[in-house]
């Protein structure tokens, strides 16, 4: 039974016969009536699915009827010859072979006929038409002499399985003809000589190997795996598929003209080759093999060495015969692609701030390997622009920065031979106190990437501003003047003093070097905020100096500094 069939069609041929029967049922058996006794008819089956569609054919099966034991009588009646010459003999001989018997003790000038019957179990049949026979006349019997008695010549009748017929007639006893691949022949075989034929001989079966298959195509599927497909071949029933390189053999056996080989050897050279077989003549051996290479090895072992801000040294090992190799180092938004015929490579111009995947392939004409493991790796952090110093008080400055690509943290120095300052942070801007005033500073920036790669950004110079005066003091004079004095920086800058009142603001500025400076026609009377501060090279004003307030001869520190 076949799985969701349901029906079957058996075709029945007749040897040497351009019939054909055809007959369904639904079961798995079926009685073929009506055949003709002695013959050999070929089978075949087929079955049928829900939705009308015709599967597979089976292979044929050879089935010669059974003959039925029949009895062959053979009557020899006599009949007047010039109406003067008769016989009254009748003769009778009985055989249960099918074509010959043999009548004895006539005599000569009788013609007698002679008629065929024949019996089974269900009785005698009719008699044959009656065939006249003359025996030799009395005293004048002649003899037909013939060079060789025995000549005889054959005549072989093949069929092929599509139904084509062809004859050979030969003196000898064998016939050569020459068979096409993928065939079922029918072979019998007829001697002749003056007295006419002989029966048919036995028929054989003979079943040529299987053709080669054509249209044969071999391709890479994947690293390991090689898909065959082929046309179907005529007499195949199987298809032994193989795959050998020097080490291994890989078999494939299936029905359909596809097949495919996986788990190969990678970098190898396969010879690929289909042999068709079927039951009756084995397998054909004699088909062309074809030849694939498989795809390279992957690459193992991969290293990677960072050289400098921009270049990456790569590494790897590999197996492969002759190949060329892909690195690619992918960071996301932009991807970076070499070539080599070498084990390892130099990645250069690599943007700062990076992480890139790196990984490497294999080329070979035969295709590309998987790409290696990858290594990640990060190049150096880029260093901000636009670094700048504000100084915020005369002791504290604040150091601010703009973005940096591939930096996670910043360590940022102040130094100077009287002293120095630094600070660890991950933002953007940094405030730095015990800065001495009037000195100048060497900024330097160390930006750390999230492994901790570090890139030294340029140095550049600060001085912080000049040192606010001490010990200020003022002192009325005559006609409403008043002198402000400090105790001198040495500096080297301008110091300026400003009063600003209610109503009025007054300001002197002393030179470089001088520590006092008078303010005229001070009006009376009125509360003054006093500022000394020294002048920066632009000519503006330190504005985090302290403030004293004045009031009449009474001088008040309201600033950041001690009154002296």
């Amino acid at each position: 039974a076949v799985p969701h069939a349901v029906q079957y069609t058996l075709s029945v041929h007749k040897f040497q016969s351009a019939t054909k029967m055809e007959h369904n049922t639904s079961d798995t058996s079926f009685t073929i009536s009506g055949l003709e006794a002695g013959a050999l008819y070929f089978i075949k089956g087929y079955a049928w699915d829900a939705e009308g569609r015709e599967g597979e054919n089976s292979v044929y099966r050879n089935q010669t009827t059974r003959k039925e034991k029949l009895i062959y009588s053979v009557i020899l009646s006599p009949k007047i010859k010039n109406a003067d010459i008769f016989s009254d003999q009748s003769l009778t001989c009985n055989t249960t072979s099918s074509s010959s018997c043999k009548l004895s003790a006539v005599g000569c000038g009788e013609v007698h006929t002679i008629q065929v019957t024949a019996s089974n179990r269900a009785g005698p049949s009719y008699p044959s038409s009656p065939v006249v026979f003359i025996t030799c006349e009395c005293q004048h019997c002649k003899s037909l002499t013939v060079s060789n008695p025995r000549l005889l010549h054959y005549v072989a009748f093949i069929k092929a399985g599509d139904g084509s017929e062809m004859s050979c007639n030969t003196t000898n006893s064998n016939c050569t003809y020459h068979c096409q691949c993928g065939f079922m022949y029918l072979m019998s075989v007829l001697a002749f000589n003056p007295a006419g034929s002989s029966p048919q001989g036995e028929v054989l079966n003979h079943t040529t190997l299987p053709c080669c298959p054509e249209d044969v195509s071999v391709s890479a599927v994947s690293t390991d795996t090689l898909e065959i497909t082929w046309a179907a071949s005529r007499g195949a029933e199987l298809y032994e598929t193989s795959a050998a390189d020097s080490s291994e053999v890989v078999l494939c056996n299936d029905t359909a003209p596809v097949c495919a080989l996986s788990d190969l050897s990678c970098d190898s050279t396969y010879s690929v080759k289909v042999t068709p077989c079927n039951e009756f003549s084995g397998c054909n051996r004699a088909c062309r093999a074809h030849t694939k290479d498989t795809a390279p090895c992957m690459p193992t072992n991969l290293m990677l060495n960072v050289k400098n801000s921009s270049c990456v040294s790569v590494s790897w090992t590999s197996t492969n015969r002759a190949a060329t190799y892909s690195v690619s180092a992918d960071a996301g938004d932009v991807k970076h692609t070499y070539t080599t015929s070498e084990e390892s490579l130099e990645l250069t111009d690599l943007p700062c701030g990076s992480t890139y995947e790196v990984s490497v392939t294999a080329l070979t004409a035969a295709g590309h390997s998987l790409p290696s493991y990858s290594d990640s790796i990060e190049t150096e952090p880029c260093c901000p622009g636009n670094l700048a110093v504000h100084q915020v008080t005369q002791a504290m400055t604040n150091v601010s920065w703009s973005h940096a690509k591939g930096a996670h943290s910043f360590i940022v120095s102040l130094t100077s031979p009287r002293g120095h300052a630094r600070c660890h942070t991950q933002d953007s801007h940094c405030l730095m106190g015990c800065i001495t005033c009037g000195t100048s500073y060497t900024v330097t920036m160390e930006a750390f990437s999230h492994s901790g790669r570090m890139t030294v950004c340029t140095e550049q110079g600060f001085s912080s501003s000049a040192c606010c005066p001490s010990g200020v003091k003022l002192l009325r004079m005559a006609d409403n003047s008043l002198r402000a004095y400090w105790r001198s920086t040495g500096s080297g800058h301008s110091t300026i003093t400003e009063m600003v009142g209610s109503s009025n603001n007054y300001t002197c500025t002393a030179s470089p070097g001088n520590n006092q400076c008078n303010i005229d026609n001070i009006q009376c009377g009125t509360v003054y905020h006093v500022m000394v501060a020294p002048l920066t090279a632009d000519g503006s004003k330190v504005q985090y100096c302290g403030q004293r307030l004045y009031s009449g001869m009474v001088l008040i520190y309201i600033g950041k500094r001690s009154v002296d």
